[in-house]
């Protein structure tokens, strides 16, 4: 059985998120591993890293929590899904929440936040929001 990867990544920080664990483990993929830079540098998880040999690679998100413990995620949503692949050109990647949150966009220079796509004037494939 096939698994969408970004969809296993997204639902294991979303279920670490609400139970409010320190960090998420899961199988690691290149995509994921972009995903998980991307939301470092948009700043809604401390960290990551990667253990392990090529057989059993995992990827280890540290989630992120503000000084009174509430979460920096609020909620994730998966876009474009297997069965229907959502792609938006540059005059149409939308905004999160008004500019508050951020959508992944896969591109041909790799995934990018939907402000960065648009900066630099390309589309793509819409994988995820995150707010």
């Amino acid at each position: 059985m096939l698994t969408d990867p970004v969809a296993d990544m997204l639902t294991r920080i979303r279920n670490a998120n609400m139970a409010m664990h320190d960090q998420a483990k899961m199988p690691a993929s290149k995509l994921k591993i972009e995903l998980a830079k991307l939301l470092e540098a948009e700043g809604y998880i401390a960290g990551w890293s990667e253990e392990g040999a090529a057989r059993d690679h995992f990827l280890t998100v540290s989630l992120k929590y503000d000084k009174n413990r509430r979460q920096v995620i609020s909620g994730l949503k998966r876009i474009s899904k297997p069965g229907r692949r959502v792609y938006v050109d540059r005059d149409t990647i939308p905004k999160v929440l008004g500019g508050m949150g951020v959508a992944v966009i896969s591109t041909s220079q790799g995934l990018l936040s939907g402000q960065e796509a648009r900066r630099r004037g390309i589309g793509g494939e819409v994988l995820c929001e995150v707010w």
